[in-house]
């Protein structure tokens, strides 16, 4: 009975209407009041941030901050693929002819999950990473690689939580949200970076919309409130670094993996 009523009330405070009134408040002045708490109750490292926590004119403008400098290292590996967040592995493996298996129980279509892009032939037997990023980690988006946008894709959704309760207990919320996909072409094939959308606030941002190549480790988006980046790499072009599991926290700049032309 208890988890019919959050569903309920998870459904209800999905829409967009109560996503653009939380939205209007986090931009405005008023919300800078909410920063010092917002601190302490997610025990963010404010140290980190590029600017003191006083001088972010928004709530939303401290939450989407950059770092200071050297906060950060990028994997030097050769061929490497790197976590283009911080963020807690939620599931990773290989896809199974176009199915994502057993995300927090439940398994996901990748033609839902990119819209019915003719991209999806690209990734039916890839690999992919489900990365949730809760409120107390950094939230700018990272190029995985170094390469090209292949293509940008807007799909309007809905804004369910992504936290353990939403992936367990909303059907198929990844497929469901607001999403921004980045296709990113690189010398070994193709990675597609998934922006996932969140419950309250889910609006996704490129850090430079004119910009059409990154190298890895580049600025490449941003977040306005927490969520979720799924991570696909095409057929055959990835192996994933040894020892990695569900569970794991990762870094932005984190060796993921290795690429391989594919054939």
């Amino acid at each position: 009975m208890v988890k019919r009523l959050l569903r309920l009330m998870t459904e209800l405070s999905s829409h967009r209407w109560i996503s653009r009134i939380m939205g209007a408040f986090s931009h405005s002045r008023i919300s800078r009041l909410l920063i010092p708490a917002f601190i302490r109750t997610y025990h963010i490292p404010a140290s980190q941030a590029e600017k003191d926590p006083s001088e972010y004119a928004t709530l939303n403008e401290f939450f989407s901050r950059r770092l200071k400098p050297g906060m950060r290292s990028i994997t030097e590996e050769t061929d490497a693929v790197a976590s283009p967040v911080d963020a807690m592995i939620t599931a990773m493996g290989n896809i199974s002819s176009g199915t994502i298996l057993n995300v927090k129980g439940q398994d996901y279509k990748l033609e839902e999950l990119l819209n019915h892009s003719p991209h999806q032939e690209l990734y039916k037997k890839g690999f992919f990473f489900v990365l949730y990023l809760s409120p107390t980690d950094y939230h700018r988006i990272h190029s995985p690689v170094t390469g090209k946008m292949a293509e940008s894709d807007y799909i309007r959704g809905r804004c369910y939580p992504v936290n353990e309760f939403g992936m367990r207990h909303m059907k198929g919320v990844l497929c469901r949200n607001e999403r921004v996909i980045t296709y990113i072409a690189h010398r070994a094939g193709e990675i597609a970076v998934v922006k996932v959308g969140a419950m309250n606030v889910s609006s996704i941002r490129y850090s430079d919309e004119s910009k059409r190549a990154w190298e890895i480790g580049e600025d490449l988006a941003y977040f306005e409130f927490g969520s979720t980046v799924v991570l696909l790499a095409e057929n055959g072009i990835f192996t994933p670094r040894p020892g990695l599991e569900p569970g794991m926290k990762v870094k932005m700049g984190e060796l993921l993996g290795f690429l391989r032309p594919s054939g």
